[in-house]
């Protein structure tokens, strides 16, 4: 049972949605719960272990750090400055090794599992150039569902607690139900404690616009995965996995198709899951914002995968950037080089770990490594040019937010992104450095006509499906970007827009899924991660 599948539309949602209205409101988190699990179950079986020791190791540190805290505030009152600065220390480095504690057990799973292999390979690798033998076993380790997603989560719930943003939950069910909410449980969007633990807990009455809302948004969903994202993957499969048998020109295709793949599965897996929560009155963080309208590489990761780049601007960016070391470093800069350069050091360590770890997240793989640097790169040379920009454009008199310049910049970062697409989905580094040589060294616009193009699993017709599928998808994404959300204005709007909407949709994915007798279901691309 994934998230894309009619299963989990129609019969786990639905049915716990019916409990949920059946059971008083103050205990309809319980099912909120008991549905997490159970989905949880089903799919992961006894890697459900995992989930359990987060949850517990992190309530637990969680409400230490409270006691600390709690302790301190009793006794400061009655101390002189001097002995309540000392305490105060005493009590921070209390709080900071919980924090420690929580991280090390979460995180240490998370890395073990996700990158042992990885790292074990590269290290015996490493020891046999210096002639020794031997190396790191191998281990066979299964990776958890959704274990990238809850961990950070319960990360960012100890630090914020040890932050002082709220005060640690007391209920360890209402904590694990915050880490295992089931809509959200193997994709994201990452969650904040203090955004949604409260949506979860209050219980919620039958509401016709959430119920309407979530019944389209996720068939929006259903239809940019089934009728597109599934159809893409035909031929964006057929030409990564045999890149050599193929022109640049095919190859330019391909990247696209995966592309529209990669968006379309994962904003469509997001719609299903934000969907599924509105149908219970809960709304997820937003995770995408018309990512392809953005005018530079850094807004794209502004628009993508929200959730994901503000986790790693809250706990890691800042962090980092404004840390005792890294300031120091600035302040010396700034006897050496212009204040510009001297700001930009901090920022520049903070952005390399960032995307570094954001390569990483992705997968224990070299060229996650590759695709975090290279956005690092590009984000970087943006910072570093940005001031030469500002006067180039001054002195020629060309209004940036103009529309000319807008479209050449939109269209730039798409070819960027594009580029980042490919390495992403390159099997290895090398084959993405082979097929970006053959884009320039192999152009053959002759398999267009040919019909080269059509024969990789992806014919005519599902070209012309997803084109128009496509163009629905700009529309909605144009009027969204000037205020005019589509979807919700059709669950909220008059009845008859609402069932046109809601049938065409249902009608789309019915006739126009990608199905047939030897259709595999494609597993969803982000549940992996």
């Amino acid at each position: 049972m994934t998230y894309a599948s009619y299963l989990y539309f129609f019969a786990f949602v639905f049915l716990v949605y019916m409990i949920y209205l059946i059971i008083p409101v103050k205990y309809r988190w319980f099912v909120l719960l008991a549905a997490g699990y159970t989905f949880y179950i089903v799919l992961n079986g006894f890697l459900t272990a995992f989930l359990l020791v987060t949850t517990v190791s992190t309530y637990f540190c969680g409400k230490q750090i409270g006691k600390f805290q709690e302790g301190f505030n009793a006794k400061k009152k009655e101390l002189s400055k001097e002995e309540k600065k000392q305490l105060k220390a005493v009590v921070t480095k209390n709080k900071k090794a919980m924090v420690g504690i929580a991280v090390l057990i979460n995180l240490g799973i998370l890395v073990f599992l996700k990158y042992y292999n990885f790292f074990a390979g590269h290290m015996t690798r490493f020891w046999r150039l210096f002639g020794f033998s031997g190396g790191m076993p191998v281990l066979k380790l299964i990776l958890p569902l959704g274990i990238s997603y809850y961990t950070l989560q319960s990360i960012g719930y100890i630090v914020d607690v040890y932050r002082g943003k709220y005060k640690p939950e007391q209920s360890i069910g209402k904590l694990a139900l915050f880490l295992s909410f089931f809509p959200q449980m193997t994709e994201g969007p990452i969650g904040r404690y203090n955004e949604l633990t409260p949506q979860l807990v209050e219980g919620h009455k039958y509401n016709n616009a959430d119920f309407s809302s979530g019944v389209i948004l996720m068939l929006w969903g259903f239809f940019k995965k089934l009728v597109i994202s599934d159809r893409a993957s035909f031929m964006a499969n057929s030409v990564f996995n045999d890149y050599q048998s193929y022109s640049g020109t095919v190859i330019v295709i391909a990247v696209a198709m995966y592309t529209i793949q990669l968006y379309t599965d994962f904003s469509g897996c997001i719609d299903i899951m934000s969907g599924s929560a509105r149908i219970f009155g809960i709304k997820l963080s937003e995770n995408f914002r018309q990512p392809f309208f953005s005018k530079s590489v850094a807004e794209f990761w502004r628009r993508w995968h929200i959730t994901l780049g503000g986790w790693f601007k809250d706990y890691v960016f800042y962090p980092v950037s404004l840390s005792s070391p890294f300031m120091k470093l600035s302040k010396t800069a700034q006897k050496r080089f212009s204040k510009f350069f001297a700001s930009l050091i901090p920022s520049a360590a903070a952005l390399f770990v960032v995307w570094m770890g954001t390569g990483l997240w992705h997968g224990a793989s070299n060229k996650y490594i590759a695709y975090g640097l290279y956005y690092f790169g590009l984000i970087l040379l943006g910072m570093l040019f940005e001031p030469i920009a500002v006067k180039i454009f001054n002195k020629i008199k060309l209004d940036r937010k103009g529309k000319l310049w807008s479209g050449v910049s939109i269209v730039r970062t798409i070819i960027l992104v594009g580029i980042g697409m490919m390495m992403f989905r390159a099997n290895y580094v090398m084959d993405f450095v082979h097929m970006f040589l053959r884009m320039f060294t192999t152009q053959n616009p002759a398999d267009i006509f040919n019909n080269t193009v059509f024969s990789l699993g992806t014919d005519k017709h599902d070209f012309l499906v997803i084109f128009i599928g496509v163009v629905i998808m700009l529309i909605v994404a144009i009027l969204k970007e000037k205020g005019r959300d589509v979807l919700t204005t059709a669950a909220t709007g008059r009845i008859p827009l609402k069932w046109t909407i809601m049938i065409g949709l249902i009608l789309s994915i019915a006739v126009l899924g990608a199905y047939g007798p030897d259709y595999g279901a494609v597993d969803t691309i982000y549940a992996q991660f």
